[in-house]
């Protein structure tokens, strides 16, 4: 068996840790037993995110098919990504885009807003979140197009900026982002169930935070926007200059009758793969689930670790979460995950014994919105065969921020399809000396 056999091998077991990742965190496992029991009134499910319509699915499996609760009091609306979409019967479904908004999100968040208007004192409001509900749920503040929305939102995903302080930015250009979706539903009771797809588990962060108080301010949003140089129209600078558009503090009454628990966590995530790893063999180094930082310079302080290892001798997999971001100076197509991986292409020049799988646990890596994004990529022998037969310079590729094209060429772009969950990325090195 040739070094080319064994390092090939390893893909399934790449694979399965990965999946193994995506599992722990899947509606179908972990919704139901933090659902609640049917209040007075009508249970009202309003969900939105790359797990909206799994949720819906799992929440109605249990209320209806359970016998909870008479149909005709279950109804709601759950808003997610093109392709993430799940057969419902009383919650009504719909695809929206993702990562950048389209008119379906912006309708159907304007009809979120309306049925939490009309909730009562005795219904229960129920919101489902999960990543991508910040542009599954797009509602432009006063005087601003949805164009310009679209044209900010491309902005702010192509200027290196952390989660947070995009999402920063969208609370304070938006109706229903933070806090306001919570305003518009009082008196109703609001329970959130959120699958945390943020560093650190931030309820104001994850879907920009739509129920929660928020601490961050107009001048915050400013001074982000203002550091990333990031091109603000008119319209759009004077919306982040009007006190009217400050985001929902703490101690307001909207979130008297609010309450929040996260379900998911990408810690949780990153200890089942973890446990996959070990079962094998290997000796882990786990990282952590909150990495951020851009993905090449990422990429390089982890491949010290591996190739320390690799020169000790050790079977060791280095593990970690968290979500990457990518400064693009090119023209290229990817995501943080392809790109980290592209960059250790290099960094581990032909080194045999090593091999690489970055995803982001939703199914999509960057891409154009569709469900058959790539999820991420893979690297081993096999990829260092194609490059040399191709004569592919992984360097030439990575300035031009394009891992896609570079990985569609050798072969080893991760497509998993649609995983109806979303709790950031998990990224694998495994060193077989």
């Amino acid at each position: 068996m040739t070094s080319d056999d064994l390092m090939t091998d390893k893909r399934p077991l790449l694979r399965a840790i990965f999946d193994a990742a995506v599992a722990a965190a899947h509606p179908d496992r972990i919704l139901a037993g933090h659902l609640p029991p049917p209040p007075r009134g009508r249970i009202l499910c309003l969900a939105a995110g790359k797990a909206a319509g799994a949720l819906a699915h799992a929440a109605e499996r249990h209320y209806l098919d359970g016998g909870h609760i008479d149909p005709a009091r279950l109804s709601g609306l759950a808003t997610t990504r093109h392709g993430y979409g799940m057969p419902t019967k009383r919650i009504e479904v719909v695809e929206a885009g993702h990562p950048v908004p389209d008119e379906a999100g912006m309708k159907a968040a304007a009809r979120t807003l309306e049925l939490a208007e009309a909730a009562g004192e005795d219904d229960l409001v129920l919101v489902l979140l999960s990543g991508g509900g910040s542009a599954n749920w797009v509602a432009p503040a006063d005087g601003i197009s949805f164009a310009q929305k679209q044209a900010m939102n491309k902005s702010l995903l192509r200027s290196g900026a952390p989660i947070g302080e995009m999402n920063t930015v969208r609370k304070h250009l938006s109706r229903i982002k933070g806090g306001r979706l919570a305003r518009a539903a009082a008196p109703a009771q609001v329970l959130t169930l959120a699958i945390s797809d943020v560093p650190f588990d931030d309820p104001a962060t994850i879907a920009s935070g739509p129920t929660v108080p928020d601490t961050t301010t107009l001048a915050d949003a400013r001074e982000i926007v203002a550091r990333y140089q990031i091109k603000a129209d008119d319209a759009v600078a004077a919306a982040l200059n009007d006190p009217r558009n400050e985001s929902c503090k703490p101690g307001d009454a909207a979130f008297a009758r609010a309450d929040f628990k996260i379900i998911a966590r990408p810690q949780e995530s990153l200890d089942a793969a973890v446990a996959v790893a070990r079962n094998a063999g290997y000796e882990v180094v786990a990282l952590g689930a909150d990495l951020e930082g851009e993905a090449r310079d990422v990429a390089a302080a982890h491949a010290q670790i591996a190739l320390k290892a690799h020169a000790e001798g050790r079977k060791l997999a280095v593990l970690s979460g968290g979500e990457l971001t990518v400064t693009v100076r090119g023209n290229g197509r990817g995501g943080p995950n392809q790109e980290y991986v592209l960059a250790l292409a290099s960094l581990f020049a032909d080194t045999a014994g090593i091999c690489v799988l970055a995803g982001d646990t939703d199914g999509a890596d960057g891409g154009a919105g569709h469900p058959t994004d790539p999820a991420g990529a893979i690297l081993d022998q096999r990829t260092f065969a194609k490059m040399r037969e191709l004569k592919l310079d992984p360097k030439a590729y990575l300035a031009n921020n394009d891992a896609t094209a570079f990985f569609e060429a050798t072969g080893d772009l991760l497509m998993t399809g649609p995983t109806l969950t979303n709790v950031n990325d998990i990224r694998i090195i495994l060193v077989d000396p």
